[in-house]
């Protein structure tokens, strides 16, 4: 819990798949996303994603029928994540980074989101968006509990 601490009163710009382990309850990850989660719901701190999260997380219930799982995806996000539109001012930051740094087009939005609204941290497990130095990555497979 000590890493969730450094977050409070701050804004967290979320990556997909810390919302993917929460919601799907992933057992490698789990007990590293409670907290933060929980924090998140005591208005600790404010999250943010780009409308893009709405995509990945919808595709697998989407693939399998998992109606549950999508409701629970749309409950998490609709209550407690503000969902910021992808602008064209965001989507030139993105092409700003895919062409200096080369991550993938989506990654890229999720960072160009959190750059253009200014967040305190960008809370991902993709260790490689971490060396983009565009603002402070917490890579969750680094952090402890």
């Amino acid at each position: 819990m000590g890493w969730v601490r450094r977050l409070f009163g701050k804004t967290i710009a979320l990556d997909t798949a810390p919302l993917i382990y929460c919601v799907e309850e992933n057992p490698h990850f789990l007990e590293l996303v409670r907290p933060f989660f929980g924090a998140l719901e005591a208005d600790e701190f404010k999250a943010m994603t780009s409308t893009l999260t709405i995509t990945e997380t919808l595709v697998k219930p989407l693939r399998h029928g998992l109606r549950e799982l999508a409701h629970a995806f749309h409950g998490l996000l609709a209550e407690h994540v503000e969902i910021m539109p992808v602008t064209a001012e965001i989507a030139e930051g993105a092409a700003k980074l895919r062409a200096d740094h080369g991550p993938r087009i989506p990654d890229a939005i999720q960072v160009a989101t959190a750059v253009t609204h200014k967040t305190d941290f960008f809370l991902t497990n993709d260790a490689r968006l971490g060396r983009l130095n565009q603002l402070e990555v917490l890579v969750l497979s680094n952090l402890e509990d």
